[in-house]
């Protein structure tokens, strides 16, 4: 091995040979980039992620650990996942409010935040419009338009989405008693706070 090769640091991640990834993106160990992929020089991936065929990446996007993003998601930048994170097939961000080609939004300081917290999950076909923030173990049903923030464990369906029930962090979706307690199917307890906030205990 020549001196040269041996000073390249060890890439401990996989990219599929159809898939771009430009200089500069920082990818964490275990990461499986698959077919027709596009991640651009300033984004930045944890460790363990799935990105499955056609998944485009832009500059300035954070993607924590061990997410999964599956067939044809755009993640535009002011888009921020925290570990855990789901996102079903072609499901879509957006990342500017006002779109106008006549007047281009393309900066930087156009972007509105976008911020999915840990273990949330957003279903096939959904759309999340810029600038909300969906908490920690949110589940955003196929097809739906979220417009505003969905609460922890907060489960959300329709065009504007909706709150509809809760879910734990483990899937189950709970069902409170008399005294606005529930336990999931792993032993974890929530407590309902009101009609829009529960907790984890």
């Amino acid at each position: 091995m020549s001196s040269s090769e041996s000073s390249q640091p060890l890439q401990n991640y996989f990219v599929h040979e159809s898939a771009y990834v430009d200089a500069g993106a920082e990818i964490g160990d275990g990461t499986k980039i698959w077919h027709f992929s596009h991640i651009m020089g300033k984004a930045k991936i944890g460790n363990d992620c799935v990105l499955s065929q056609n998944v485009f990446v832009a500059n300035n996007v954070v993607i924590g650990d061990r997410c999964k993003i599956q067939n044809n998601v755009s993640l535009y930048e002011g888009v921020i996942l925290e570990d855990f994170v789901f996102c079903g097939p072609s499901m879509v961000f957006t990342n500017v409010k006002t779109p106008r080609c006549e007047y281009p939004r393309n900066t930087s300081n156009d972007y509105a935040t976008t911020l999915i917290k840990r273990g949330a999950s957003i279903g096939a076909n959904a759309t999340i419009v810029c600038g909300i923030t969906l908490f920690e173990g949110a589940f955003v049903a196929a097809g739906a338009v979220v417009t505003k923030d969905v609460p922890a464990y907060g489960m959300v369906a329709g065009v504007p989405a909706k709150l509809i029930g809760w879910m734990s962090a483990y899937g189950d979706v709970l069902q409170f008693d008399a005294d606005g307690y529930a336990t999931d199917s792993v032993g974890d307890r929530y407590q309902k706070i009101s009609t829009t906030q529960i907790i984890k205990l």
